[in-house]
């Protein structure tokens, strides 16, 4: 069996199927692993999102920013207009499906046995990959519960920028979602910036990838 690592696909579905016809990927053999943010900017993600869901156990997603801003929309908390990249996915028959379907998408995937972790964003350098996974599981729970909108409405923000074991509430599901899903650049001491986005070696003095 072949593994197949993808990056964002971001709508861009065309491209992916140009990827995976020169992959020779087949589902009854091979998987391939979504690093988050099967969504927004390009112009299919509801295509991208049909054809990744019907994989099944073929194609292992984890969660990135604009899939989880996707939730946020079709929840009503975040609005957005017609011109929108996500409006079509709003707009389907299947939305509910498919929102269901990514809701229960993990934040962190890991396989035990090739000790091979994948993410969207970053990792403080306080976390192991238990650390990591541990901390994942607690927003996931909460995503896949009643209580996913209130979170939804409390995912948003900066703040806090850092990690402590003593967070708690929605501070602390704040900035592991942030951490797990927008962090680029970080601090010895984990300190996060969203403030730099360019690729490495752009950041400040003191922050590292």
């Amino acid at each position: 069996m072949a593994i197949y690592v993808i990056g964002d696909v971001q709508g861009c579905f065309d491209e992916l199927m140009a990827l995976v016809d020169k992959l020779a990927f087949s589902p009854q053999n091979d998987q391939l692993w979504f690093v988050g943010d099967l969504v927004n900017r390009g112009p299919k993600s509801l295509e991208t999102l049909r054809w990744i869901r019907q994989l099944g156990d073929a194609a292992i997603t984890v969660l990135g920013n604009h899939d989880l801003h996707l939730l946020a929309t079709y929840s009503g908390i975040e609005p957005i207009d017609q011109s929108s990249s996500l409006y079509p996915v709003l707009q389907a028959n299947d939305v509910d499906e498919l929102t269901d379907w990514l809701r229960y998408r993990p934040l962190v995937h890991y396989n035990q046995k090739l000790n091979i972790a994948i993410l969207h964003a970053g990792l403080f350098p306080q976390w192991n990959i238990k650390k990591a996974l541990s901390n994942a599981n607690e927003v996931e729970t909460v995503l896949r519960s009643r209580q996913y909108k209130n979170f939804l409405e409390n995912m948003y923000g900066n703040q806090p920028d850092h990690w402590e074991n003593s967070f708690s509430g929605w501070n602390r599901l704040r900035v592991i979602t942030n951490c797990l899903t927008r962090m680029r650049y970080c601090n010895e001491e984990g300190v996060m910036s969203f403030s730099d986005k360019g690729p490495p070696g752009t950041q400040p003095s003191g922050m590292k990838p």
